[in-house]
């Protein structure tokens, strides 16, 4: 049994159709720009933005976002900076922190998570989905954010065994981020059978099942929504576009627009799926 969702923003967002979850990594490039981008997913229709927190040794990053990740570093990304770039942001979308459990167990005069989690909240943060915490360790970091009004999101890999699965379903909230396919993250070209496979395994669990790993356009997002899935998680395919900006010396303004525009696409998408989902039933 899931917990139940401690933020009604987060559970707002999975209760009426689809949820659109567009991830970037925060002050990729700088600052300034990367604000204007989490901005771009917001008019594009994001219903959930996961923020990632740069963190040096990334285990479940594909190349894309480890480069983001160290250019965000490059350009000076903190903690700090980070709480302060999501109280700046102007965007309707809950806001989810991405990041690694030694980052956060470090934060602050006082060891553990709780000096981390009591600063997210004051920031405006819903959620934290952190890839390197298993959840037999979990239970501090459960705690603190139960006390402070936090989701906690936990990834389910197709290889999750089903003991360690029961075990994490007990402890997640808010959504539970499912994996696509085996590896690290990365835009794929077509949509894995293991997504079907993964959501399966799942269905007996009272929890909003977000899909990740590998979707990078509409007709992905389609097809992952019309399968079972309550909302899709987009990272790669973001990243991509900002590293393109920063290849082609592309203007804030332009790199925003095409943000914006791939969103929009995804979470259009993400619709039909939902729409013939609902449909079908009813066509018998």
């Amino acid at each position: 049994m899931a917990e139940p969702a401690n933020s009604d923003a987060i559970a707002a967002a999975f209760a009426d159709g689809p949820a659109y979850v567009p991830y970037l990594v925060v002050g990729d490039p700088d600052y300034d720009s990367s604000k204007a981008y989490v901005e771009a997913l917001d008019r594009g229709g994001a219903d959930v933005i996961e923020l990632g927190l740069p963190f040096s040794e990334p285990i479940a990053e594909g190349s894309t976002i480890q480069e983001a990740l160290v250019r965000s570093l490059d350009a000076g990304m903190t903690p700090d900076r980070f709480f302060a770039f999501a109280e700046e942001l102007d965007v309707d979308a809950a806001l989810v922190c991405m990041t690694y459990y030694n980052l956060i167990y470090q934060y602050g005069q006082d060891s553990g998570p709780r000096p981390f989690v009591e600063r997210a909240a004051a920031a405006g943060i819903q959620g934290l989905v952190v890839p390197d915490l298993p959840a037999e360790e979990a239970d501090p970091l459960r705690e603190a954010c139960d006390e402070h009004g936090l989701d906690l999101v936990f990834i389910v890999a197709p290889t999750t065994r089903a003991d360690r699965l029961d075990r994490l379903m007990e402890r997640v909230s808010g959504y539970v981020y499912v994996q696509a396919r085996l590896g690290t993250t990365g835009a794929r070209s077509d949509v894995s059978d293991q997504t079907t496979q993964s959501l399966d395994r799942l269905r007996e669990y009272d929890v909003p099942k977000a899909v990740g790993f590998g979707i990078s356009t509409g007709e992905h997002a389609e097809r992952i929504v019309a399968g079972g899935a309550d909302g899709i998680i987009v990272g790669s395919a973001l990243v991509d576009i900002v590293a393109e900006g920063v290849e082609d010396d592309l203007s804030t303004a332009e790199v925003a627009e095409r943000l914006e525009a791939l969103s929009r696409e995804l979470k259009e998408g993400a619709e039909r799926g939902y729409a013939a989902r609902v449909e079908a039933p009813e066509s018998r």
